[in-house]
C-alpha cells in the first residue's frame, strides 16, 4: 500500500514539475522592533493542488520514504511545528517550529545532484520532500542542521520530480541556502534574504551585478545636446530595465529590488502585510505559462499559495489562489505537548469571499 502511495506522489509531483512548476519566490524583511519575517510563493502551473496545513506535536513519530517504500530514516519530533504541504501530507514545503526556526524548499531543476540511493543505508536515508519536516521537528538552529546533515543521505523518490534546494532561517534573521551538488550538501549564507529557483544561489548573486544601475524613484533629467533634455516619462523611471518575466533569474532580481527598497516598518505584523504586498508582484496569472489550448480548468492563478511567517511572534500566515484573505495560525496558542497531529485543507471551500458594502 505504501508503495502505491509513493507511486501516486511521484506521478503527481513529476507531472507538476514537467509543467514548469519551478517558480517559487522567497523574500525576508526585518522590522524596527527586531521581528524577522520570511515569506514566499508556491507555484504549480499544471492543475489545482490539494494543499493543506499540518500541526505536528512534540514526540510525533516520523519515517521517511525511500524509492522502495516507507522504510527510511526514523525520527521523533523534538519540537512541534506548523507547515504547509502540497498534494501529499508528509511533503511540507514551508513551515516554522516552536523555537522560531523556519524552513522551506524551492525547486532546483537541473542543478542539484543528490547521492545515489542505496537501500543498504535506508536507516539514514531521508526523502528530499521530507527534509523540511525533519529540520522543523529536530532543530532550533542552523548549526545543528549543518552538523546533522553529515550523518544522513538525502535522496529523491524519482528523477521525474526534479531536485530542490532549501532555505533555513533563524529568528535572528540569519539565513542559509542549502544546495546538494555532487552528493555533497553546500551551505551559503544568504544575507540578502531572497531565493528563487535554478541556477544556484551564488549564480543569482553574481547576476545582480548586471542591474546595479537600478534605483528607486525617478531618473534625473539628462541634457544630451544644447536645447535637448531627456526627462522621465513617469514615476519609477529609475527602475527602467527591471526584468518583468517569470523566469527564476528575473524573479530573483525583481524580488531583490522590491525587498531592498521597501520601508522598514515598526512591527512584525506591519512587515507581514508588506511582504504580502511585495509578493503580489509574483502572483503568476494562469495562462502565462501555457499555450491557450493547455490552460488548466479550475485554477485561478499559477501561484496557488503565498505564506509569510513572523518568526519572533510565532505566527504563520497564508492565503491561496482561491481565497486571498490572509489567515493566521498562532503557534503560541498551541500546546505542542498535548496537541494531536492534525492536517486540514488550506481552503474548506475554494471560493473567494466578497464583502458587500451596504449603502444607505
Amino acid at each position: 500500500m505504501k508503495r502505491i502511495i509513493i507511486l501516486i506522489a511521484v506521478t503527481i509531483l513529476g507531472g507538476l514539475y514537467a509543467a514548469n512548476a519551478d517558480a517559487c519566490t522567497g523574500i525576508s524583511l526585518t522590522a524596527q522592533d527586531g521581528s524577522n519575517v520570511v515569506a514566499r510563493t508556491v507555484e504549480w502551473a499544471a492543475t489545482p493542488m490539494q494543499c493543506g496545513y499540518v500541526v505536528s506535536p512534540r514526540k510525533h513519530q516520523h519515517q521517511s520514504f525511500t524509492p522502495t517504500g516507507e522504510n527510511g530514516l526514523k525520527y521523533t519530533s523534538v519540537y512541534g511545528y506548523v507547515g504547509v504541504y502540497t498534494e501529499y501530507e508528509p511533503f511540507v514545503v514551508e513551515g516554522v517550529n516552536e523555537t522560531g526556526l523556519a524552513a522551506g524548499l524551492f525547486f532546483f531543476p537541473g542543478y542539484g545532484e543528490y547521492a545515489e540511493y542505496d537501500e543498504k543505508h535506508n536507516d539514514k536515508t531521508l526523502c528530499d520532500m521530507q527534509f523540511v519536516s525533519w529540520v522543523l521537528s529536530q532543530f532550533s538552529s542552523i548549526d545543528q542542521v549543518k552538523e546533522a546533515i553529515q550523518k544522513i543521505n538525502v535522496v529523491t523518490l524519482s528523477s521525474k520530480i526534479g531536485d530542490v534546494h532549501w532555505r533555513i532561517v533563524e529568528p535572528s534573521g540569519r539565513m542559509v541556502v542549502m544546495e546538494i551538488v555532487g552528493g555533497t550538501p553546500n551551505f551559503y549564507d544568504n544575507n540578502l534574504g531572497v531565493l528563487t529557483n535554478a541556477p544556484g544561489f551564488q549564480w543569482h548573486m553574481t547576476n545582480l551585478n548586471n542591474y546595479l544601475n537600478l534605483e528607486p524613484g525617478s531618473a534625473a533629467n539628462n541634457t544630451i545636446k544644447t536645447g535637448i533634455t531627456l526627462q522621465p516619462l513617469g514615476h519609477g523611471s529609475g527602475m527602467l530595465g527591471l526584468p518583468g518575466d517569470f523566469t527564476s533569474p528575473s524573479r530573483f532580481v525583481r524580488a531583490t529590488f522590491f525587498q531592498t527598497t521597501a520601508p522598514v516598518w515598526a512591527t512584525g505584523f506591519d512587515s507581514i502585510v508588506q511582504a504580502f504586498h511585495i509578493l503580489n508582484n509574483f502572483d503568476i496569472p494562469v495562462g502565462s505559462q501555457h499555450a491557450k489550448a493547455d490552460i488548466p480548468k479550475g485554477l485561478p492563478s499559477a501561484t496557488q499559495v503565498t505564506t509569510a511567517t513572523d518568526q519572533n511572534a510565532l505566527r504563520f500566515y497564508y492565503r491561496t489562489a482561491w481565497n486571498s484573505n490572509i489567515r493566521c495560525i498562532d503557534l503560541k496558542n498551541i500546546d505542542f505537548k498535548k496537541v494531536k497531529y492534525t492536517s486540514q485543507p488550506l481552503d474548506n471551500v475554494q471560493i473567494q469571499p466578497v464583502e458587500f458594502i451596504k449603502v444607505n
